[in-house]
C-alpha cells in the first residue's frame, strides 16, 4: 500500500521533497511498526506553500471563479476520494490505529463535508443598506486570504475536509500542515484536490512537526487566518503568534465533556452512550464523553451496567474490527496510565481497567472505569483524551447541571432523562457548544460545531462555520441627483 518511496509535500501543485532531507517515519499503532516515511517540511517548505497560496489569493484566481464553480470543484474532490474510499480508508485506519468501520466513515464524512460546503459555494451572501437617496450601500463577504490549517490526529482525513471546504467555498487559499502522527490522511485529500484540478497553490498539504513546520506556518507574515484544532497548551502557543499579527483564529480546544443521568433516564441508551461516546477509537475524541455525572439513586446499577459493557469490549487492531483499538503512540499511551495513576492517589476507585495491556505489541491501553471521582480531581477537571471513564454521584437535579458545568472547558455535555421539560431545562443550562440529549454524537455534518470557555471559540460545521471564514466589507456609493426638467 505505502511502498518503499518517501511520500513528499504538495506545494503548489506539485509534490517536492524536503530541501534538508529530513523524514517523519509513520508507525502502525497497532504493532509499533513502520509502515511509511514522509519528507519532514520546514521553513523552505512553508514559505513555498505560503507563496503559492499568496500568488493564488493575489490574482484572485478563486475569487473570482464563479461560486457555484468553486462548488463544483469541492464536488469533483469529493469524488476523487470517494472513488478510492476503501483504499483511502484502510490508510486512514492503519495510520491512526482506529477500527477499520470509524475508518469508513471518516471517509464518508470527508465526502459528505466536500459536499455539504460545496453546495453552500454559491448562497455566501451580501446584504443591501437602505440610506436615503443619495446613496447606494452594501455589503460583500470576501475571504481572508492564506488560511492556516493545522489538523490533528485523531480524525485527520474529515479534519481537513470541513476546514478546507468551507476556505475554499469562500475564494481563501489553503497551506494544511498535517499531523506528524498521522500524516497521510491529508496527503490522500491533496491527491484528491490534484486530480479534480483544483488551481495549483490553492490547496497546499505538507507533512511536517508542530514546533517546526506549524511554528513557521502560524508566524509567516502572509498567513492571514488561523485554523487549530489541538490541545489547550498548543492553542494558546498559537493564539500568542498570531497576537503579534493579529491574525482572526478559528480555535478548537479539546474538553471534558459530561452527561447528567437522572433517575428516570433510560439506562440501556446511557450505556450505548458510553459505548461510543467514551470508547470508540480508544477514547481519543475532542468531544468524547469523559464524565459521566449520575443521580446517586441509580448509580451503583449504572455503574454496574456500564462495568459489564465496558469488560465485554473486544481489544484488538483496528485492520479487524475490534472495539478498543491502539492509542496512537506510545507517549499518548504513558500519558493516560499516567492520569490514571494520579486518579488513584486522588482517591478515586478503580472499578475496570486502569493500566496499559503490556501483553500486546502496539500502543493499547485498557477501557477504564473509575469510580467516586471528586469535583476537585485531576480526572474530573482535565482531558485525558484516552479510554477513561471518571463517574461521580449528585443527589439533586440542579448539583448535576452545577457539577457538569464546573470545568474551564466546554465542548460537549449531554443529559439522560424521560421527561422533555427536564431535558430542555437542562439542555438550555449546560455551558457547551453542543449539547446533545439522550445519546452522544447525535450532531452531524449540518450542525455548528465549537467550544466554550477554553474549549475555543468559533464554529466548524454546519451554515455557521463559513462565517468564521469571511469578513464583512461595506461599500457605500454616493449617486448625484438626476436633474429634473
Amino acid at each position: 500500500m505505502f511502498g518503499t518511496e518517501v511520500i513528499k509535500n504538495f506545494i503548489d501543485g506539485k509534490w517536492k521533497d524536503s530541501s534538508s532531507g529530513k523524514r517523519i517515519e509513520v508507525d502502525d499503532p497497532s504493532n509499533g511498526e513502520t509502515i511509511a516515511a514522509v519528507a519532514e517540511a520546514g521553513q523552505e517548505e512553508v514559505d513555498l506553500a505560503v507563496a503559492a497560496a499568496n500568488r493564488v489569493f493575489r490574482d484572485r484566481i478563486l475569487i473570482d471563479m464563479h461560486p457555484y464553480d468553486r462548488g463544483r470543484m469541492l464536488f469533483r474532490v469529493a469524488d476523487a476520494l470517494e472513488a478510492r474510499s476503501d483504499e483511502i480508508a484502510r490508510i486512514n485506519c492503519i495510520e491512526t490505529g482506529k477500527a477499520l468501520d470509524l475508518a469508513r466513515g471518516e471517509v464518508g464524512t470527508t465526502v459528505r463535508y466536500l459536499r455539504y460546503y460545496g453546495g453552500l459555494a454559491d448562497k455566501v451572501e451580501g446584504r443591501s443598506i437602505p440610506r436615503g437617496a443619495e446613496f447606494v450601500d452594501y455589503t460583500v463577504r470576501s475571504p481572508f486570504g492564506v488560511s492556516a490549517q493545522i489538523v490533528p490526529w485523531n480524525g485527520p482525513l474529515e479534519l481537513t475536509a470541513r476546514s478546507l471546504a468551507c476556505a475554499i467555498a469562500t475564494g481563501n487559499s489553503v497551506v494544511v500542515k498535517s499531523p506528524e502522527l498521522a500524516p497521510l490522511s491529508g496527503v490522500e485529500l491533496a491527491r484528491a484536490c490534484e486530480a479534480a484540478g483544483v488551481p495549483d497553490g490553492a490547496v497546499n498539504v505538507l507533512t511536517g512537526y508542530g514546533h517546526t513546520a506549524g511554528q513557521a506556518l502560524i508566524q509567516h507574515p502572509d498567513v492571514r487566518h488561523i485554523v487549530f484544532t489541538g490541545s489547550p497548551t498548543t492553542g494558546r502557543a498559537v493564539l500568542k503568534a498570531a497576537a503579534e499579527r493579529i491574525v482572526p483564529c478559528i480555535m478548537e480546544l479539546g474538553g471534558k465533556s459530561a452527561a447528567v443521568v437522572y433517575a428516570d433516564a433510560d439506562l440501556d441508551a446511557v450505556v450505548e452512550a458510553v459505548r461510543i461516546g467514551t470508547y470508540l477509537n480508544a477514547g481519543q475524541n475532542c468531544n468524547n464523553l469523559t464524565r459521566l455525572i449520575v443521580e446517586r439513586s441509580i448509580a451503583n446499577e449504572l455503574l454496574d451496567r456500564v462495568k459489564a459493557c465496558v469488560e465485554g469490549l473486544s481489544v484488538g487492531p483496528g485492520l479487524e474490527n475490534f472495539d478498543i483499538t491502539p492509542m496512537i503512540s506510545q507517549k499518548q499511551r504513558q500519558a493516560v496510565e499516567g492520569a490514571c495513576q494520579v486518579a488513584l492517589s486522588e482517591g478515586a476507585r478503580i472499578v475496570t481497567g486502569g493500566a496499559a495491556l503490556s501483553d500486546r505489541s502496539g500502543y493499547f491501553m485498557a477501557a477504564t472505569v473509575f469510580a467516586d471521582v471528586k469535583r476537585e480531581s485531576n480526572l474530573f477537571q482535565k482531558e485525558v483524551f484516552g479510554p477513561v471513564l471518571a463517574v461521580t454521584g449528585f443527589d439533586d437535579p440542579a448539583s448535576g447541571i452545577e457539577l457538569a458545568n464546573d470545568t474551564d472547558q466546554g465542548l460537549a455535555a449531554g443529559v439522560f432523562t424521560r421527561d422533555i421539560d427536564r431535558a430542555l431545562w437542562c439542555a438550555d443550562r449546560l455551558w457547551a457548544g453542543q449539547v446533545y440529549v439522550n445519546g452522544w454524537y447525535v450532531g452531524g455534518v449540518e450542525t455548528p460545531f465549537g467550544g466554550v470557555k477554553q474549549s475555543g471559540y468559533g464554529r466548524e460545521k454546519g451554515q455557521e462555520a463559513l462565517d468564521g471564514y469571511v469578513q464583512t466589507r461595506n461599500i457605500g456609493i454616493r449617486i448625484s441627483q438626476p436633474t429634473v426638467v
